[in-house]
């Protein structure tokens, strides 16, 4: 009877824990108004006190037009009419149709952020052993108007010798356009800027995307540095695997783009399936091999047997060449024989012959 009760007491303390313990988190929830004391004034609940005011951006007011929209396979208008470096009238679809094109969007005239885009990203083509002209094409729009062709021109020489790659010079395009054309192209890759009147520049975010030879976004890469990998997995899959080896696509297998850092990531799945076919390649290559040995051993004598056989041939024979010849009959039957064919005065000399 003890035990019954005291188990009781048990059971009903554990309910009570319990409730007091859901009731305390409704109260901190809001679902649960906590009572007042009788005579007191009402003490008022979550739901009933006042909404808190959102808080404002935190941002300086030049940033907060400032972002960039990943726009991720949205068609760049192809019809948009710019200037090249030289001057002459160009369309931006006449870079496209061939190859991925690699965009960045700068003004040339800023002063440390566009060109940190433009050195990262020329040194992370120096890694990448793609060729421009032949792999990839480069196209760089300034988003400021007022720009011409001439300050184009500087800075394509500038970074054309930074690079210092063949093919560079004609695959590496630095377009100048009006108001319109640029805001359009921005506006489709999700590209917002903002002129600061006070200090004479754009506020702007650093970005390079990677488009399709047909004018798609594929991939942006975000910041100042860019790892010449990503770079190179987004241009293959911008190519839609029609260029790098079998080794950037099986890479790739493991490997996936992560919009929301601008990076490729090791995918863990893919990569234990991945190990686990080439440990049963390795597995069955040993097989075979080991299989093909065991046949060739059986068919063709080993080495070792075929010297032990060479010195039991030798040994014989050494052992034949040793022994002395046998006579036949006695010492002195042998001198007799000759003595009576030769006569007893002439041997042991026999006579000579005329």
């Amino acid at each position: 009877m003890t035990t019954r009760t005291t188990l009781r007491r048990r059971r009903a303390l554990s309910c009570a824990l319990a409730l007091l313990v859901v009731a305390r988190a409704a109260a901190a929830r809001g679902d649960v108004a906590p009572v007042a004391p009788s005579g007191a004034a009402p003490v008022a609940s979550a739901d009933s006190a006042p909404a808190a005011p959102a808080s404002a951006d935190a941002r300086p007011p030049a940033l907060r037009e400032v972002a960039i929209d990943q726009n991720l396979d949205a068609q760049v208008p192809l019809d948009l009419a710019f200037h090249d470096e030289s001057g002459a009238p160009v369309s931006l679809g006449q870079y496209f149709g061939k190859r991925p094109v690699i965009l960045t969007l700068v003004y040339y005239r800023c002063p440390m952020l566009c060109t940190l885009v433009l050195n990262g990203l020329v040194r992370a083509l120096r890694t990448l052993a793609f060729d421009p002209g032949r792999e990839f094409e480069l196209v760089t729009v300034s988003f400021d108007p007022r720009e011409t062709p001439e300050l184009a021109a500087k800075k394509k020489a500038t970074y054309l010798g930074e690079y210092d790659r063949a093919g560079a010079a004609t695959a590496w395009h630095f377009l100048t356009g009006d108001a319109p054309a640029v805001e359009r192209l921005a506006r489709a890759v999700g590209f917002h800027y903002t002129y600061v009147p006070e200090e004479q520049q754009f506020a702007h975010a650093a970005t390079i995307m990677v488009l399709t030879p047909d004018g798609r976004i594929s991939r942006y890469f975000f910041g100042v540095e860019y790892s010449p990998r990503d770079l190179r997995f987004g241009l293959i899959e911008a190519a839609e695997r029609k260029i790098g080896t079998a080794v950037d696509h099986l890479l790739l297998y493991c490997y996936r783009y992560d919009p929301a850092t601008g990076k490729y990531g090791a995918v863990a799945m893919n990569l234990i399936r991945a190990g686990g076919a080439l440990t049963v390649f390795a597995l069955v290559g040993f097989i075979v091999t080991m299989r093909r040995r065991e046949t060739r051993a059986a068919a063709v004598p080993s080495i070792s047997v075929v010297r032990k056989g060479f010195g039991q041939v030798a040994s014989q024979t050494r052992r034949e060449g040793s022994e002395p010849r046998r006579r036949s009959g006695s010492y002195a039957e042998q001198r007799s024989d000759r003595a009576t064919k030769y006569g007893e005065a002439n041997w042991p000399n026999p006579p000579r012959r005329p």
